[in-house]
């Protein structure tokens, strides 16, 4: 007996994967287990899975210019680079980084700089903390989605990350 329906699987920030290290093929590369990018749009801030691939909701069929001039009519959006760690207490939030991007959706244009988001999700996995073109409303929106996320992982963050989000 089939059924039809589909089990949508839960919305997650990725954390450490159990796989075993190894020091054949792919050894030393990068690995993105451990980071995830959540979105900031207008009063909205939430996981999207597709950040890692450029394929987040508001990046698809998006095409995209290095020149702000091309997006006249964007709206910002952020994406920021969350970094799951483990200490002693267990996971918290250990790198987060954020990057702008203008987004005109009804024209289908964006802006953003591709190797500021490569550069910001790598210090996002280095465990720094990043988020100072933040203004007030985004930090607070980014701060209660990360609370609302794991509240336990925001207890065991440092206090350089609940600083810089006050």
């Amino acid at each position: 007996m089939e059924t039809n329906d589909k089990v949508k699987k839960p919305l997650a920030l990725n954390i450490i994967s159990n796989k075993v290290d190894h020091k054949g093929f792919g050894a030393g590369s990068i690995d993105l287990n451990s980071v995830s990018g959540m979105i900031i749009d207008g009063d909205q801030a939430y996981i999207d899975e597709g950040t890692l691939h450029a394929k987040s909701k508001v990046e698809k069929g998006i095409k995209f210019s290095m020149n702000k001039e091309d997006v006249p009519n964007g709206r910002k959006c952020w994406i920021v680079w969350v970094a799951v760690g483990r200490k002693e207490e267990g996971p918290y939030y250990a790198g987060v980084a954020s990057c702008e991007m203008l987004i005109d959706t009804e024209a289908r244009r964006g802006w953003k700089i591709l190797a500021e988001h490569v550069n910001r999700m790598d210090r996002a996995m280095k465990r720094k903390i990043m988020l100072e073109n933040l203004d007030a409303s985004e930090k607070a929106l980014l701060k209660e989605a990360l609370i609302g996320h794991n509240p336990q992982w925001w207890e065991h963050s440092e206090d350089e990350l609940k600083l810089a989000l006050q």
